[in-house]
């Protein structure tokens, strides 16, 4: 069934407006296209090679979970977040984290949190995923509400055109304002969310990259800008009504047989 595009963001006309008469904020060079100085990474893992910032991982020596390199600025709030990328990989993924905390529990060079996916499958790439957390919120062509009980739920679409190749130079583009956030590629919006779970959202945290467990891969990364915003208002429930009858992100699995799917423990 084609979900109907309806727009659940308009109270975000005057408040787009307040920023804008605001001004520009500065535009921070987080990567300063030498060395990988300010951030934190394996020196197996991430280095730099002619202006680039390079994260690779190898067959033979595979990666136990997944490891990220880490901006050592600090917790950002609002913000806007721009970053070119190129994949070179057989099926293997990366992405952007942002509003993210350490996980040293889960091992080194780790963080939870949102991340701006960069995936080859065209449903996946530029999707909302939560990581060490509650998993896909957000698919690509999605506007997405998640419910204070932590339930994404789908209110609208976006175009799903073009296809990005991933083994190309993209711009991702991530905005953050309040419990709202937007992706982009290349200027085109890829998903919407408005994050109402606030046992498991994070309005703060850190910035950081991605390589991923799994396949040899190699991730490139360049160009890496930020522009911090005021802090936005949060909007409420009210202003983000949820369609009656709007289908889950991510429906219940049916169980496979005749008999009664079991629990997982």
């Amino acid at each position: 069934m084609k979900i109907p595009h309806i727009s659940i963001f308009a109270g975000l006309v005057i408040f787009t407006f307040c920023f804008n008469s605001i001004g520009e904020d500065k535009v921070e060079e987080l990567f300063n296209g030498k060395d990988l100085t300010g951030w934190s990474g394996k020196a197996e893992n991430w280095s730099v090679v002619d202006g680039v910032i390079v994260g690779k991982t190898t067959d033979d020596d595979p990666l136990p979970y997944n490891q990220f390199l880490i901006w050592e600025g600090g917790e950002v709030e609002d913000f806007e977040l721009t970053a070119d990328l190129k994949l070179t990989s057989n099926g293997n993924n990366s992405g952007i984290q942002y509003r993210s905390q350490l996980r040293p529990d889960l091992g080194e060079q780790v963080v939870s949190g949102y991340q701006c996916d960069m995936h080859p499958a065209v449903w996946a790439n530029g999707m909302g995923y939560h990581e060490k957390g509650r998993g896909i919120i957000c698919k690509r062509g999605m506007k997405v509400v998640i419910t204070p009980e932590g339930k994404p739920k789908i209110v609208g679409e976006l175009p799903m055109e073009p296809e990005f190749n991933t083994g190309e130079w993209n711009t991702y583009k991530i905005t953050a304002k309040g419990n709202h956030i937007v992706h982009e590629i290349n200027g085109v919006q890829t998903v919407e969310m408005v994050d109402h779970d606030e046992k498991g959202r994070a309005l703060s945290g850190l910035i950081a990259f991605q390589i991923h467990k799994g396949a040899a891969m190699k991730i490139e990364i360049r160009n890496v800008t930020l522009k911090r915003q005021p802090k936005a208002d949060l909007l409420s429930p009210d202003e983000t009504p949820i369609p009656e009858g709007a289908a889950d992100v991510n429906p219940p699995r049916k169980p496979k047989g005749k008999g009664k799917a079991k629990a997982k423990g």
